[in-house]
This record gives structure tokens, C-alpha cells and sequence, in this order.
């Protein structure tokens, strides 16, 4: 029988795992199709394979992985395909979820997304593993106060499918100069109630990242 003290270890030890193995994916430290060969990572981390079987869980949920019968996990590949699906979601969600919620935010949800566009802007000067979880935390604050949710979930879900093209997208020069620039005039619009600008901004940063994106896989594939 597990006790309570014991289930919390092991909820911690799992987070701790999933957090690691997150960030080497998204950052690219294992690099697509790679296997994860739990009984290595499992004496790497000094962790059994309780928790590492939970964390591999949670990272095959969150899209970062996947699993086959008898090859256990591998690091799902990034694509154009999955990009076109992710950001054409986002387009059609987020900008006008984001313009209803700037309408009913009280002043402490507004202070909230003005703290998690400070907590993006500090981010940048860390790593891009960080800048991605940030950037996520930006964006699911600007439509929470919309008191949608099921909306909310669904941002929340296509920002961590979004993640590791998010640190894609920023990798060459100056583009996290322009998107902090563009995530300055969101967070502007948002606390100014100004809804129709902020879904203008919001739609074309959005568009503008998946036009580059785009760019990138196409000169990888050509």
C-alpha cells in the first residue's frame, strides 16, 4: 500500500523528471525520432521507473512524444504539417478570445498578464527552454479573464503543442528583439481594452510567426 508521504514523492520525483526531459526536447537536446531509453535515463537522473513512466506519460500527452508497441518512446518529429495545424488554430481561436477576455479582466487578471509579460521579457535574457514556457503563460493570460473554459484549455493546449516552434522561430537573429516588440503592443491593446487593435496585433503576430516557420521548413526541404 502507498502512503500519502510516499505518493508525494513520487508526484515530485515525476515532475522533476518531466521538467528535465522537457526542456532536452524542446531545446532540441534530443533531437527528433530519438529514442528514450528509460533504463539509461532512469540511472542518469537516480530515479526508478515509477516516476519516469509518468513523466514519459505526461510528455506523450503533451504531443512531445509517442509511443509504439515493443520500441517504447520516441521524440515526436516537428513538421510543416503539424505547424500549419497548430498556428491555423491559434488564429482562429486565440485573437478573438484574447480581444473578449481584455473586455472583462478584472484589475487583478490584468495584473496577472502584465506580470507574465514581464516574467516573458525576463525569460529572454535566460534560455530559450524558459522563454518557451514563459511565452505560453503570456498568452493563456490574455484569455483567461474571458471566463471560457474550454476556450482557455484549447489556447493553453496549441501554446505547449506550439512550444518547440516557438524556440524554432526565435533561434535566428533579432527575431526575439521583434517579438518582444510585438508582445509590448499586445500587452498595450489588452490593458487598454482596446479590442479591436489587439486582435489585429495578436492575428498578425501569430500569422507573422507562421510565415517564417513556413520559410524555415521550406529551405530545410528544398
Amino acid at each position: 500500500m502507498v502512503t500519502v508521504s510516499q505518493s508525494i514523492v513520487v508526484r515530485t520525483l515525476s515532475d522533476q523528471v518531466f521538467s528535465i526531459l522537457r526542456e532536452r526536447i524542446v531545446t532540441g537536446n534530443l533531437p527528433d525520432n530519438s529514442p528514450i531509453r528509460q533504463d539509461a535515463i532512469a540511472m542518469e537522473l537516480g530515479v526508478s521507473k515509477i516516476p519516469l513512466r509518468e513523466a514519459l506519460g505526461r510528455l506523450e500527452q503533451e504531443g512531445l512524444l509517442v509511443s509504439q508497441a515493443n520500441r517504447g518512446y520516441t521524440v515526436r518529429p516537428m513538421s510543416a504539417d503539424q505547424v500549419d495545424d497548430i498556428y491555423a488554430l491559434r488564429l482562429a481561436i486565440e485573437p478573438a478570445a484574447a480581444a473578449r477576455a481584455s473586455q472583462h479582466a478584472t484589475d487583478e487578471e490584468r495584473t496577472a498578464a502584465v506580470a507574465a509579460f514581464d516574467a516573458l521579457d525576463k525569460a529572454a535574457n535566460t534560455n530559450l527552454a524558459e522563454v518557451a514556457v514563459r511565452n505560453r503563460d503570456f498568452h493563456v493570460a490574455l484569455v483567461i479573464p474571458g471566463g471560457r473554459l474550454l476556450t482557455t484549455q484549447l489556447v493553453e493546449r496549441l501554446a505547449i503543442l506550439a512550444e518547440r516552434y516557438v524556440i524554432k522561430h526565435l533561434e535566428p537573429a533579432g527575431r526575439d528583439a521583434r517579438a518582444h516588440l510585438e508582445h509590448r503592443h499586445i500587452i498595450d491593446a489588452w490593458i487598454a481594452r482596446d479590442a479591436g487593435a489587439l486582435e489585429g496585433l495578436l492575428y498578425r503576430h501569430i500569422d507573422g510567426t507562421l510565415n517564417d516557420l513556413r520559410a524555415e521548413f521550406a529551405s530545410v526541404d528544398g
